[in-house]
């Protein structure tokens, strides 16, 4: 997602995105009364409504790669970017994000009315402090699922400064993929965390925050976001995440 894809992004109703979302047509999509959202993959395996990082947006390198991942191995990602992202790309200048209850709030309007037009259940995730906000709106809201990519445990070099206290009240299937060295949650630090049993951990050998390895390790970023889209996708077909709502 560019910022010209931003500026040219056709504008649709969203009903229209609801027929779109069963075509698995790609492209991005000025949604009526929400703002812009980037659609990739067929949702044979589930639909992802997918947040990005603190820093960087939906067009960061990272998120590129992991989309396309994702749409090879049958999910379908609704990437959509919070409104302080899209006022520090017009005003040229990067911006903390604000206070995060009121992303929580900006996800959920999202969520809700995306919800009501997706013909399978709706996954929420993100990147960082995007699957923060996802975890935190699962948690108060109730989800089908939960992805959270390079979760941000605690900042990095502050070990006591865990971001847990909401997770007791997950009660959905939630899949962190984690590499083992991200600074802001080792696979050693996590050990020693009390996670509830909804809870799934796919390690990332020597992954980073981005999933970006050594190069004495022989491994290689392209290949760590292979193997995490691809347990993300088996974890959403698991649980259901293809298959349309019962009617009725």
């Amino acid at each position: 997602m560019s910022d010209n894809g931003y500026h040219f992004a056709s504008p649709i109703p969203l009903p229209d995105l609801g027929r779109y979302l069963g075509e698995g047509r790609p492209g991005t999509w000025q949604v009526e009364g929400l703002g812009p959202l980037d659609l990739q993959g067929d949702g044979s395996a589930g639909r992802l409504l997918l947040t990005h990082g603190a820093g960087a947006g939906q067009d960061s390198p990272f998120l590129l790669a992991l989309r396309r991942a994702l749409a090879r191995a049958g999910v379908q990602t609704l990437a959509v970017e919070f409104d302080y992202l899209r006022r520090m790309r017009e005003a040229g200048r990067r911006r903390p994000p604000p206070k995060v209850a009121g992303l929580v709030e900006e996800l959920a309007v999202w969520c809700d009315s995306v919800s009501q037009v997706s013909p399978t259940p709706l996954w929420l995730g993100g990147k960082s402090m995007g699957g923060r906000v996802a975890s935190l709106l699962a948690a108060r809201d109730g989800a089908p699922g939960l992805v959270l990519c390079g979760y941000p445990f605690h900042p990095p070099r502050k070990p006591d400064s865990l971001r847990l206290d909401h997770w007791p009240r997950l009660a959905c299937p939630t899949l962190v993929v984690q590499g083992t060295r991200d600074p802001f949650g080792t696979r050693d630090e996590v050990a020693g965390y009390a996670l509830p049993g909804c809870a799934e951990l796919h390690w990332l050998e020597d992954g980073d925050h981005d999933w970006k390895p050594r190069r004495a390790s022989g491994r290689d970023q392209a290949g760590l976001i292979a193997e995490g889209a691809r347990r993300i996708a088996e974890a959403m077909a698991a649980h259901g995440a293809g298959q349309a709502r019962p009617s009725g």
